[in-house]
């Protein structure tokens, strides 16, 4: 099978693409940037992912695309909503890619992480790949979680701090009232 990985990140890669390697699955990795911000965050992850890659051999598409304002303009007003509307914007992305490109399927490193929401991710990656046409692969690759941040320290590999909107990123460093004040 041919498979389309969008990757959210370097980090993240490593143990999807050891478990869909061991069986057997083709697999190319595809970044989508419009999402991360500021800029420069999105360059550190892009090339902490080149890199990876690389080292990996796996061929990896990256969008060319830095549209901070069509993200933006999408999550305005609904916030609380963000993160169903970032993962449309990837995953939509991703299968638009996998459809030209005569992937047999695509997938998410988005299902690695602990801490995204895993049930909208997979609502999420099936009506896009309905409207699409391109089927998605559903892996639970949390499991994981352990041995893929053990690997990328061990590797040196630069392991951002939030998600990835400039929403996650106030949530992680906005200073938050200390219980009882």
């Amino acid at each position: 099978m041919r498979l389309l990985l969008h990757t959210c990140c370097g980090p993240c890669t490593i143990y999807p693409l050891r478990v869909l390697r061991e069986e057997a699955v083709e697999v190319m990795g595809y970044f989508y940037r419009s999402n991360i911000h500021p800029y420069t965050e999105c360059l550190r992850r892009q090339q902490t992912l080149n890199a990876y890659a690389e080292q990996v051999a796996m061929p990896l598409i990256i969008a060319p695309d830095y549209n901070l304002e069509a993200f933006l303009r999408n999550i305005a007003f609904r916030e609380s909503e963000r993160c169903r509307f970032c993962y449309h914007d990837r995953l939509r992305s991703a299968a638009i890619v996998a459809s030209r490109g005569k992937f047999d399927a695509f997938s998410t490193t988005l299902l690695y992480s602990k801490f995204q929401k895993h049930d909208t991710i997979r609502w999420v990656a099936e009506s896009v790949a309905n409207e699409v046409g391109v089927p998605f692969y559903y892996r639970d690759f949390r499991a994981g979680w352990k041995e893929g941040v053990t690997r990328s320290k061990e590797l040196g590999m630069y392991r951002q701090q939030y998600c990835g909107c400039i929403y996650s990123e106030r949530e992680r460093y906005l200073e938050r009232p200390k219980k009882g004040s």
